[in-house]
Parts: structure tokens; sequence; C-alpha cells
């Protein structure tokens, strides 16, 4: 029988955490009908190989492909799914046990292809520290605090290219492969946002369920997210050039407030300061 949710990871260099992340997938309660894609581009990885030698309960496939980023890697394991739905996580993305489950019924809400959002949130057991509280109460990270109000709902068109995050994310398996996500930009950053866009444009809308969710292994402190905003800055002047209606990138008197907020000693100005010297670099 085949499965009905095949679960897409990219993975680099992380075996302990990616060997978590497949447990939790074996703890959810539509286990017997899920596989597993591992996309991992790091060559002659013995912790991956020892990963790909386990024994696991539920089917998991391992490929190592050319160094490359996580739009290649996942577009390579599109073209591996047995299913008819792909959900696409990060290998640090712990799902909660019925996470699979709520992701395959919400897509029952639309009459044609919808992709579904689900919740992240920190993983508690790698120590919460200022930045990490302050990346998701403001949205520089991920903004489920904006559409608290969509709960159970469809994001407005409008927005919902915003919201496309890519580790907790899944679209009926076509349409994954009909709109792959782009592979000439190879920078992080922006890549989720490019490939909402074009799901908004080819009609597919996004519906938030946030009991889908999923804990993010990941611990940043402040100088870790400054780094991370210099590379989105950069990123985001690279998309700009490329992707027409991309709107990220601040111009003319937009570009001067930002400037002007980016010389404030707060948190939102700090990142301001590093996003700004990443467009500099490009």
């Amino acid at each position: 029988m085949k499965p009905k949710v095949s679960v897409i990871i990219p993975t680099h260099n992380r075996p302990e955490t990616l060997g978590e992340c497949l447990r939790c997938l074996e703890k959810q309660t539509i286990a017997d009908a899920i596989e597993v894609i591992i996309i991992n581009d790091v060559q002659d990885d013995k912790e991956i190989k020892r990963l790909a030698n386990s024994s696991w309960q539920i089917p998991v496939y391992f490929e190592t492909i050319a160094p490359c980023h996580q739009g290649v890697a996942r577009n390579q394991g599109v073209t591996k799914a047995q299913s008819s739905t792909v959900l696409f996580i990060g290998d640090d993305i712990y799902l909660t046990p019925k996470a699979c489950e709520l992701h395959l019924r919400a897509h029952e809400h639309g009459s044609t292809p919808v992709a579904v959002l689900g919740d992240i949130d920190w993983d508690p057991s790698v120590g919460m520290t200022k930045v990490m509280k302050w990346l998701m109460t403001s949205g520089w990270q991920f903004g489920f605090n904006k559409i608290k109000q969509f709960r159970d709902d469809f994001i407005p068109e409008s927005m919902q290219h915003l919201f496309s995050y890519t580790s907790n994310i899944s679209v009926p398996t076509e349409v994954a492969a009909r709109l792959p996500f782009r592979e000439d930009v190879k920078l992080y950053g922006w890549e989720d946002m490019e490939w909402g866009m074009r799901l908004q444009k080819n009609g597919v809308r996004l519906y938030y369920e946030p009991r889908a969710k999923g804990l993010h292994h990941h611990r940043i402190n402040l100088p870790d997210s400054l780094k991370r905003m210099e590379v989105i800055g950069a990123s985001a002047a690279v998309m700009a050039g490329v992707v027409e209606g991309f709107d990220r990138l601040p111009r003319g008197w937009k570009r001067l407030a930002y400037s002007v907020l980016a010389m404030l000693p707060t948190m939102a100005g700090k990142h301001r300061k590093a996003f700004l010297r990443g467009i500099r670099k490009k």
C-alpha cells in the first residue's frame, strides 16, 4: 500500500539532531501511512551512513547528493515521493505526534489543491536565549503571532507568501513537482517566500493548522542571529534582481527610514543594521 504522506527532509551535518527528528516521526499517529525521504549533501558522512543502516519503524529512504542548498534537496526529494502529499520539514524540526495526521486532514478543506502550514515553536530543551524569545514574538524569524486570527482557516492571499515556511508545510505532490523551488539562487533566505509567491500566483491557497506543531531544536544567540540577518540581507539583494514583485528590499524613503531605525540600540535596531550590512555586501 502506498504511503499517504511523504516527509522530505534536507540535511547537512546534523546526524544527532536528524536521528531525533526521525524518532519523532516514528511516533506519529499515522506512522503506518508515512514515508521519510532524507536528502543529504555531505559526502562520506559516517554518521549519516549509520542512520541509513539503522532499523526504523517507518520507511526511511536516504540519498546523498552533491553539496547544494535546500531547494535543490527538496526538489530531489519530491522526485522520490510515492504519496500524493509531501510534507517539508527541517532536520531540526521535531514534530508532535499528531502533526502528520493533522496536515493530511487539513488538505480536505480545499476544493482545489492547497498548501497547509503547521506551527513552529522553539524546543525548550535547547535552552531559551533572549534573542530566541524576541525572534518568535517579534516575527523576525517566524511570524505566527501575526496570523493567530487565521487559525484553522486560510491566510489571506495577499499575505500568504510571507508565511510559506518550509520548516513545516505540506502540499500535494503534483504541486511540488509542478512548482519546484528555484535552484539558481544559492544564498540562504527568501527561497520560501519566492516559492510562496508562485503558489499564490498559481491559485494554491495557504491553510493554517496550528495544531500540526513542530519544535525547532536549534539554539541561537545574538551573534548567530545577526550573522543570519547579514546573509538574509545579501540574499534579499540577489532576489530583488531576479524575482519580479519581490518587495522585501527597502528602497527610497523606506530605505532611509530603515537606516535611521537601524541606529537604535534595540534588538530590532541591531538586526536592521546587520540586514543592511548584508545588502551592502552585494
